[in-house]
């Protein structure tokens, strides 16, 4: 099987050991993955805010570097976050019909139709919850608002660590409730998210994690930075970098990446 990453920017540009887990851990599985490097935003930042127009020219560069897919040349789209996911799924099509855009929009709800979350893609495609992965740590995950409610991957990623060698995995008390983020909602109401955000990491800490994983890296960024200006002694984590290694062969992010809370 052959797939195309799809890395996000926030990933590409902050936290690219997301990206490199993935790809690290698809091609532990066998699968082939290839980087299109023409890959950007993929304009949710805009769509969120109003700015139809400006996203317009990011939507037509996702359509153009990700057609492929539609000519077989990939099985799929794989991405390492729930919340651009969403977005491929049910903005892209839906703005580029607003904007008058139609064969645009009937193209690029194709390529959301062959688009998968991580976690979806290991369990649904692959038909695998055990990866083989091992991690012998205390672990809570925080489902992310857009992966439960826009890309709606379930329980996959309670799945796939449940597999997980070594593992102390803990519930996370409230899980589903927003830990205050939500993109530019925590610029425009800060009071409120760093109140959402101090309820979400008194709950992590009393789970007595050594880290807290979750499937989006924007939600990671804005948790273990409470985390870590709270000295919780918390790590931060995307699924993938757990999935990764194994117990002969550990993954390590390369030292050159950007740490969450740092």
């Amino acid at each position: 099987m052959k797939v195309a990453l799809f890395a996000t920017c926030i990933a590409d540009s902050m936290f690219p050991q997301a990206p490199q887990a993935t790809m690290h851990l698809l091609e532990r599985l066998g699968v082939t993955v290839e980087f299109p490097q023409s890959q950007a935003c993929c304009g949710q930042m805009h769509i969120n805010t109003g700015y139809y127009p400006e996203a317009m020219p990011l939507i037509k560069n996702h359509v153009e570097t990700f057609s492929p897919v539609l000519d077989g040349e990939w099985d799929a789209i794989v991405v390492p976050s729930g919340s651009c996911t969403g977005s491929i799924r049910h903005q892209q099509e839906m703005v580029a019909k607003a904007e008058g855009f139609d064969g645009l929009a009937k193209t690029a709800g194709e390529i959301a139709a062959k688009t998968y979350e991580l976690s979806e893609f290991l369990v649904d495609i692959l038909g695998k919850t055990d990866v083989g992965a091992y991690f012998p740590h205390r672990v809570t995950y925080h489902p992310t608002c857009h992966s439960l409610r826009v890309a709606r991957v379930g329980d996959r990623p309670y799945q796939l660590l449940r597999e997980v060698q070594g593992i102390d995995l803990v519930d996370l008390p409230e899980a589903e409730s927003c830990c205050g983020f939500g993109g530019t909602f925590s610029l425009k109401n800060a009071e409120t998210s760093a109140s959402m955000l101090a309820d979400k990491m008194t709950n992590i800490k009393s789970t007595g994690a050594d880290v807290l994983v979750a499937g989006d890296y924007s939600c990671l960024m804005h948790i273990a930075g409470g985390l870590a200006r709270n000295r919780a002694g918390v790590r931060a984590m995307h699924l993938a970098e757990v999935l990764a290694g194994t117990q002969d062969h550990p993954w390590t992010a390369p030292s050159t990446t950007v740490k969450a809370g740092v």
